[in-house]
């Protein structure tokens, strides 16, 4: 028997079956829709996919760095144009003198960065007895005072002159970086993790803060408390550490009369404005004449002999006067993207060498511009500290850019760019031919370790 269907059943299940009318192409269109804003990349995507990428760390500390120095260049010769010009001859003086200071310091960095792991931790050994030693011989003859400060050897000229503390935190960061590095398993007790670390490099802030140059000693400070941070120290022993550091910086304050007079000035802003203050009022002036965009690039009136060290220690000030607060913020953002990518080094790295090594350079950087930039904006009391990377001094700018040399070893050896670079295209070897009994034929010269075929 054959089985039917009647049209009313199949009409039905048809009804049943199909979509309601416009369904289908609704369905697709939201299918469409919802496929085209998950692949729609957000704003920040691009961020996120630059950052991953295996060398980023790298190149993050190149533009960063460059970009401060190519500040810093220009802004040398704006700030120290007048002064040059008055007591020198030359408006470039200090601009020959800062690019002669660069080159020395991006021969260093280059050296730096082909040295192996071993040899630096050596170079970490000789530079700490060498920047001593240096250190030593500013308490003797060939030690120069300037402004206060017995922190300067003179090496055969007045014009060649070096600043030992500059060269000793670098010193200071390798040596405790190979130090910590090799008993990293014994770490979580005090005495391996204080000894030898602390006392060397508590005498070497010692042979600085008897220099005179307190503002030097709070920045090696500084860095030693943010190794003691990257390596895990017990808060305790940052508490302790912290006691210490507050009574020795009372103690510096009480002991001359000079800091007190310091002092005071911060905290009465408004007295002795042409003497203690000066500088301080000047800077301030110069930063609120500069509005959003500045006076202009060489512009600055605060130059022309009102604000002292105006190519040193208070360049931020002729920056803010000449570039207004678009250029303070970029200056600040470079230093963020720094401070960012030495982090992210140390975070990164796999051995611990590195790790220490890139945390001690970052809090170097940081440390430092945070105590410029407070004394330049008035927040905390004139403490002589340049600003890194940008503010004229030989010594200051050779060890800054050798330790960017030692970063930027750091990021090479993060495990992502170390295996991308390892993977990077040699150059090809030509193989050698051979004439053979004189009659014109030629063979291939065997390659080591093979026998002819």
């Amino acid at each position: 028997m054959s089985s039917t269907t009647s049209p009313t059943t199949r009409t039905r299940s048809d009804s049943r079956s199909s979509p309601p009318p416009g369904s289908s192409s609704r369905s697709t269109t939201d299918a469409a829709t919802g496929g085209a804003a998950a692949a729609k990349p957000g704003r920040l995507d691009w961020i996120r996919v630059m950052l991953d990428k295996p060398l980023a760390s790298f190149h993050l500390v190149l533009a960063s760095a460059g970009m401060l120095v190519a500040l810093g260049l220009m802004m040398v010769l704006s700030s120290s144009s007048v002064y040059a010009y008055q007591y020198e001859g030359d408006a470039y003086y200090y601009l020959k003198r800062q690019s002669v200071f660069l080159g020395v310091g991006l021969v260093g960095a280059y050296v730096v960065t082909r040295l192996s792991r071993p040899l630096l931790r050596v170079v970490g050994w000789i530079s700490l007895f060498g920047s001593a030693g240096l250190l030593i011989l500013t308490y003797t003859p060939l030690g120069v005072t300037i402004n206060g400060n017995r922190n300067w050897v003179q090496l055969g000229s007045p014009s060649l002159q070096l600043q030992p503390s500059e060269f000793a935190k670098l010193a200071m960061i390798i040596w405790a970086a190979d130090v910590l590095a090799r008993k990293d398993k014994l770490l979580d007790q005090p005495k391996h993790l204080l000894i030898p670390f602390l006392p060397v490099t508590g005498l070497m802030i010692l042979l600085v803060v008897f220099q005179g140059d307190a503002g030097t000693a709070v920045v090696m400070a500084g860095i030693v408390a943010g190794v003691l941070w990257i390596v895990g120290a017990p808060m305790r022993i940052f508490a302790s550490i912290g006691v210490v550091g507050v009574v020795g910086v009372i103690g510096l304050f009480v002991t001359s009369p000079n800091r007190m007079g310091r002092l005071m000035a911060f905290l009465n802003p408004s007295a002795d404005t042409a003497g203690t203050n000066l500088q301080a009022t000047v800077a301030m002036r110069g930063i609120a004449s500069g509005g959003w965009w500045g006076v202009g690039l060489g512009a600055s009136r605060e130059k022309w002999g009102s604000l002292p060290e105006a190519h040193t220690d208070f360049i931020f000030a002729v920056i803010g006067e000449e570039l207004g607060l678009f250029g303070s913020l970029a200056v600040l953002g470079l230093f963020l993207v720094l401070g960012y990518a030495g982090l992210r080094i140390a975070s990164r790295a796999d051995d611990k060498f590195h790790r220490y090594l890139a945390a001690g350079v970052t809090s170097w950087f940081m440390v430092q511009a945070l105590i410029n930039l407070g004394v330049v904006l008035r927040l905390l009391p004139i403490a002589g500290v340049p600003l890194p990377l940008l503010s004229y001094g030989g010594s200051a700018l050779m060890a800054n850019v050798i330790a960017v040399g030692v970063l930027v070893t750091c990021a090479r050896n993060e495990p992502a760019a170390r295996r991308v670079l390892s993977r990077a295209p040699r150059p090809v070897r030509p193989e050698m031919t051979t004439v053979v009994d004189g009659r014109g034929g030629s063979r291939r010269r065997p390659r080591s370790g093979r026998g002819r075929r």
